[in-house]
């Protein structure tokens, strides 16, 4: 399938020349993308002085900013392993056996939450003047009622990605493919949270990197909330000056703010609707 929206296509992908052991990161937005890039940030160069800024050493491969050609040749100019950036599900982009693919998942709630205040941070005069599109005339609603909405929306997963449809179509793909292929890893948000030396080591397995042990510590410290906080101006994913204010990135990183919007009935309403769109077990792993 090919995903579309008005700075992205997955289209970019088509042809792509893969390497043994690149890393595919595919999140929906606001799900943990960054986070997971410093991951394998950290893994691939073992230290937390990272040769380039992030979103360098990781472009967004479908992002319509960037011309094609010059984001392909940039990553063929790459030395070191690769670990590329797509908020594109993995039905839209090519599976390749050399290839890992890792897809973080989060509370759908604190996913739209924090994609509302991102939404307040985009320069759209500036993405307008890159893509070459009109100036967008989003105006927010207050959140709690833009989250109302966004529970509610019935839309096809190919025409917004980021609605809770195409939420659940992303990560119950990655779920079917996960439970068959060795190549797909599933991460959740919560378990960077709750303990996230466990989940670097769990993860630097499955990716299969090698971490002197003696390491550990400092790519951990790195890799924490607070410290990429402070690192905002090398971490935040804005290579073309899209955000009005790079540090309102990190915002807050914790989970439960969704939850905290919604009455008891409004929630097992947005509970109601997610079964219509995922499997039990998937809901129950990404709910928990």
């Amino acid at each position: 399938m090919r995903y579309r929206s008005e700075d992205e296509d997955s289209g970019r992908w088509d042809g792509f020349p893969f390497r043994d052991g690149d890393v595919v990161i595919s999140t929906r937005s606001k799900s943990g993308t960054t986070w997971m890039q410093m991951i394998c940030a950290l893994l691939v160069f073992r230290t937390a002085e990272l040769p380039a800024k992030l979103s360098t050493l990781s472009p967004w491969l479908d992002w319509l900013v960037t011309p094609r050609d010059e984001v392909w040749a940039a990553l063929a100019d790459q030395q070191h392993r690769r670990f590329i950036k797509t908020h594109t599900p993995l039905d839209g982009i090519p599976i390749d056996a050399r290839a890992h693919y890792v897809v973080v998942a989060r509370h759908p709630l604190d996913m739209a939450v924090s994609m509302f205040h991102q939404s307040r941070n985009l320069d759209r005069a500036r993405i307008a003047e890159l893509t070459g599109g009109p100036v967008s005339t989003y105006q927010p609603a207050p959140i709690k009622e833009a989250l109302l909405r966004w529970i509610d929306r019935d839309v096809s997963p190919a025409e917004a990605m980021d609605s809770l449809p195409g939420v659940m179509w992303h990560l119950s793909d990655a779920w079917q493919r996960a439970a068959s292929s060795d190549n797909v890893l599933l991460v959740h948000y919560a378990d960077l949270s709750a303990d996230l030396d466990a989940e670097m080591r769990r993860i630097a397995e499955r990716l299969r990197f090698e971490v002197p042990e003696e390491v550990w510590p400092s790519l951990v410290d790195a890799a924490g909330f607070a410290r990429m906080r402070d690192r905002a101006a090398d971490l935040a994913p804005d290579p073309a000056g899209v955000l009005k204010d790079p540090n309102a990135f990190f915002r807050r990183g914790a989970s439960g703010s969704g939850r905290e919007l919604l009455t008891d009935e409004e929630f097992a309403h947005y509970l109601d609707r997610t079964s219509e769109l995922a499997p039990p077990d998937l809901l129950a792993w990404l709910h928990r």
